[in-house]
């Protein structure tokens, strides 16, 4: 029997970041705890970034998990916009640094592919499939199902990252170099 690991999903944002805890054995996913660590009616940017970096701590505390998985942050129109997700993305992965969690990223496009079966599939899509992949009746809140699909992401493809070796352990999307296939 696979053994089960504890997975932490994060779906960083400066103003939500979402959060899904799941025990996994690759094949089946049991949703742990998930939800959304608002930071909109904080005071200061500074004071918002406390707020995640506090918030994830605690969720790290309370549900020791044993692996983190966050979204690769994507380039923006707009450069202050992709600064401040930068820096949301870096208070949440602070609060990991401390247990000494290893972390793997995930391109949005990936976790779509890999929950949804379309890298281009929409939000209320991966919301409806991973309440189904997780047998959850309850409504999920954006960013809370965005960070379980995330941790499931990571549930579905580190046995085969694994299986390929150290290098395909960063979550990049598998492609036909990095399979050694050549033209």
């Amino acid at each position: 029997m696979p053994a089960v690991t504890r997975i932490l999903g994060i779906d960083p944002g400066s103003r939500f970041t979402g959060y899904g805890v799941i025990d996994s054995d690759g094949r089946r996913s049991v949703r742990v705890a998930s939800g959304v660590i608002r930071t909109a009616a904080a005071g200061t940017f500074a004071d918002r970034l406390r707020l995640i970096f506090d918030g994830v701590s605690a969720v790290v505390a309370e549900q020791r998990p044993q692996v983190v998985a966050v979204e690769q942050v994507f380039l923006h129109r707009n450069a202050d916009s992709a600064l401040k997700l930068g820096q949301a993305r870096a208070a949440a992965l602070c609060a990991t640094f401390d247990p000494g969690l290893p972390v793997h990223e995930y391109a949005a496009r990936s976790v779509k592919q890999a929950i949804v079966g379309s890298g281009g599939a929409e939000k209320t899509q991966v919301a409806h499939m991973v309440a189904v992949l997780l047998g959850y009746r309850e409504p999920l809140l954006e960013d809370e199902a965005d960070a379980l699909a995330i941790a499931l992401c990571h549930a579905h493809t580190s046995p085969l990252a694994a299986a390929l070796g150290p290098s395909r352990r960063s979550g990049a999307p598998l492609t036909p170099a990095a399979l050694g296939v050549r033209r």
